[in-house]
């Protein structure tokens, strides 16, 4: 079973919700603003796609962090504060079993879903 994690409102997410179903491709939602999302998760995430890219620096709560916290990131600090606030993880992370896909273009989901 595919698993989509991201948050609720979010214009990204409605995409990728959008093509799933156009697609009927069955998924579970994981919602990370609701339910949290573990330490190991945002660990094999981060060593799999790269700490930078799961870290959403452009995100509106990573921005009003205070500059100290911003300052001097590294794979271990990227991810305490993603733990704290999951709404700086980029979204959505759809989990693919095998491999993850982070953020939606409707070309890498169509070929992910193409050798399926």
């Amino acid at each position: 079973m595919v698993t989509l994690y991201g948050i609720k409102n979010c214009d990204t997410m409605k995409k990728a919700w959008s093509w799933l179903d156009a697609h009927k491709v069955p998924y579970v939602f994981h919602d990370y603003r609701v339910s949290g999302i573990d330490k190991a998760h945002l660990e094999a995430w981060c060593r799999e796609l790269g700490w930078e890219k799961v870290l959403n620096k452009g995100s509106t709560t990573f921005r009003e962090l205070p500059e100290a916290d911003r300052l001097g990131l590294d794979e271990q600090k990227a991810i305490a504060l993603m733990l704290a606030q999951p709404t700086m993880i980029k979204r959505p992370v759809l989990d693919l079993g095998d491999r993850r896909i982070l953020a939606f273009k409707p070309d890498v989901y169509e070929a992910a879903f193409a050798k399926r």
